[in-house]
């Protein structure tokens, strides 16, 4: 089940936003030891998670947590802008139409094929939510291995200027552009949604 959440901080959040960020802390935090806050000792929070964010999320029939993105609006302070605006060559892309891509997670529990079968899924997600909502393009900060990966996945995308060291990894900015052409693409690639349907994985 896909979910698209906002977080509002007058209201409690619920179980798949919770589940996310439980996920988050897990891949981000416990396996990739960035030094990000955690909250209550269980959730990966940042100053970034606030009522601007918007949240795709794929959940199970109990609402665990599959794979997750956060969008980020860049006419607002975002990751790109605040803490690599030199990876660009020029300045950051900004627009009401380029949200940004942050925190793409997939879940730790998954099997290999289910993670494939959950990022193919997420991907799609993601044009679909741009084509509806009239984003244009999307920008990402990505470490060089997963940019390659991302290059294969059949959409226009390109480097926003070289790969650079970052003190722990090379990481490069990226921009991926969003048409109604996008979805053949991706299935030209070998990239389609086969959750559409009941959900197929077990609990």
């Amino acid at each position: 089940m896909l979910k698209v959440q906002n977080y509002g901080n007058r209201q409690p959040p619920d179980e798949a936003l919770r589940a996310m960020w439980a996920a988050r802390k897990s891949v981000f935090v416990d396996l990739l030891k960035w030094d990000l806050p955690v909250l209550a000792g269980r959730y990966e929070i940042d100053q970034f998670d606030d009522p601007h964010a918007r949240y795709l999320i794929l959940t199970g029939p109990n609402c665990e947590h599959y794979a997750s993105a956060r969008l980020l609006p860049t006419t607002r302070p975002h990751i790109l802008d605040s803490f690599y605006p030199e990876f660009c060559e020029g300045n950051p892309p900004r627009s009401a139409a380029i949200r940004e891509i942050t925190r793409f997670c997939l879940d730790r529990d998954l099997r290999a094929a289910e993670r494939r079968e959950a990022r193919d899924a997420l991907i799609c997600a993601l044009v679909d939510h741009a084509l509806v909502n009239s984003i244009a393009a999307y920008t990402a900060v990505a470490s060089e291995s997963w940019f390659r990966q991302v290059l294969r996945f059949g959409w226009d995308c390109k480097p926003l200027g070289p790969p650079r060291w970052d003190g722990r990894e090379m990481l490069a900015a990226i921009r991926i552009d969003i048409d109604s052409t996008t979805p053949e693409k991706l299935a030209a690639a070998g990239i389609t949604n086969h959750l559409r349907g009941p959900d197929r994985w077990p609990n």
